[in-house]
């Protein structure tokens, strides 16, 4: 569902360019779940943005569903990220002038992929059914980032990025959402990467890379 080849990101700083990627390689199946760790600054977002086509590699081939990014041109990104790619950050992104109904149908809509029947389920798992026709300035923290995911995973899209997904809840709500966000992303069939600090969060997924110097590996148990 997404590789990286040989990916190499560098960015001009001002004691010099650095290298934040130097020839990454992964591989992710369709619906498999990873886990990507590494220490602040070692460029776990900057590797989720290259995957998103919301950057570009100064070298190496990315491809998301058999689809080369640097072949594409700004439209086709657009319509990439809008029924392929969904992505979860710590930042909600809700629009404020729309309820929460309509904020987890919004990138459904987009795309043409409004499934009542599991708009119904992710409501109930995510506890929203009294929430829907709030405002999300009328939620709490936890609450819309419930509603993000509800509106990242109705569409099933086929592959799900997800940056610190549960970055901003208290530890004991933050498993309880990652376990039930890891369930509704089976339950779409998506492939996710995820990423962490946490080796907790990591644990519900299938398996854990590890970025450090720029490369991946296995991440240290």
């Amino acid at each position: 569902m997404l590789r990286f080849d040989g990916v190499v990101k560098r960015y001009a700083q001002p004691e010099g360019e650095v290298t934040v990627l130097a020839g990454v390689d992964l591989a992710i199946a369709p619906g498999e779940a990873v886990a990507l760790l590494g220490e602040s600054g070692s460029g776990k977002s900057t590797l989720l943005h290259l995957a998103a086509g919301l950057d570009a590699p100064d070298a190496g081939r990315i491809e998301v569903g058999g689809q080369t990014l640097s072949m594409l041109d700004e439209r086709a990104l657009a319509a990439l990220r809008r029924g392929t790619v969904s992505l979860v950050f710590q930042q909600f992104h809700l629009i404020g002038t729309l309820t929460v109904a309509d904020n987890i149908r919004f990138q459904a809509a987009l795309c043409d992929r409004l499934d009542p029947a599991f708009e119904a389920e992710l409501v109930e798992r995510l506890g929203l059914g009294a929430q829907l026709d709030k405002y999300p300035h009328q939620l709490s923290g936890g609450q819309q980032q419930r509603v993000a995911i509800a509106r990242a995973l109705l569409h099933r899209p086929p592959l799900v990025l997800a940056d610190e997904p549960t970055g901003n809840l208290d530890e004991r709500s933050s498993g309880a959402v990652m376990a039930l966000f890891r369930e509704l992303v089976q339950a779409a069939g998506s492939a996710l990467l995820m990423v962490t600090h946490s080796h907790g969060m990591a644990d519900y997924l299938d398996r854990r890379l590890w970025l450090h110097d720029g490369r991946l590996q296995h991440a240290p148990g």
